[in-house]
């Protein structure tokens, strides 16, 4: 009893650091992008061209703007887990920290591979977070919501949420570049290969016992069609 007791607490606590250093991470890659100034990913263009309106950090707008879209799950009766609370504030303030300590880098020589560092530290974070299983991000939460709810495909409510947000950015203020495509076209690639890496392995007690929600439990696969309301142990894309 006492090595199962041992077993779960050291697949806790695995987890747990997964998610933080993945959350942090992905804060840290946002800001490089932003640094690089070459581009930034669909969410951080709004969340730029927010910060350049109203004048706050854009890590504040980012946190803002994760709780907003946290507000909308309830409408929907979206569920969050500790990495969907967590996400809202933990890349916000790693994305200010990260700002606060690393400069604009001097010519295009510098900014494009601070740039394509910044895309692929993403899909690194991307992984840790999402194997952790704690929740999805609260975009991810709101995409899946409202493909439950209007019973679109999440390509389409995905897409159709990132245009959105995208053309409102840059109407803002935000930056579109090469970047924003680069990130686009590797993102996906990078966040299945980064899954694969981090995934961990299921403890054989709580495989065999796990309950539906439970965060421990694994997520059902999922297609391009509507699909259930995410557990909060189940996360589907990145932020």
């Amino acid at each position: 009893m006492a090595g199962t007791t041992d077993r779960s607490s050291t697949h806790l606590t695995r987890r747990l650091v997964q998610l933080y250093v993945g959350l942090a991470l992905y804060g840290v890659s946002s800001a490089l992008l932003v640094r690089a100034g070459l581009g930034l990913e669909p969410w951080g263009v709004l969340h730029q061209g927010l910060a350049e309106l109203t004048g706050i950090s854009i890590g504040v707008v980012s946190i803002i703007v994760g709780a907003v879209v946290l507000l909308l799950w309830i409408p929907m009766r979206q569920r969050p887990g500790l990495g969907t609370v967590s996400n809202v504030f933990v890349v916000g303030l790693a994305m200010d920290g990260t700002l606060a300590v690393v400069g604009d880098p001097d010519g295009l020589g510098f900014r494009v591979p601070v740039m394509v560092l910044g895309i692929v530290l993403n899909g690194v974070a991307t992984g840790l977070y999402i194997a952790a299983r704690f929740g999805p991000g609260p975009r991810d939460g709101l995409m899946t919501g409202l493909n439950r709810v209007t019973g679109r495909s999440i390509r389409l409510v995905r897409t159709a949420i990132e245009v959105a947000v995208v053309v409102t950015g840059f109407v803002l203020g935000g930056s579109l570049g090469a970047g924003t495509v680069l990130y686009a076209l590797a993102i996906g690639p990078l966040a299945q290969f980064f899954l694969r890496i981090f995934a961990l392995p299921e403890p054989a007690d709580a495989a065999a016992t796990a309950a539906p929600g439970d965060p421990s439990a694994p997520a059902p696969p999922t297609g391009s069609g509507p699909v259930a309301t995410p557990e909060s142990g189940q996360a589907i894309l990145p932020q």
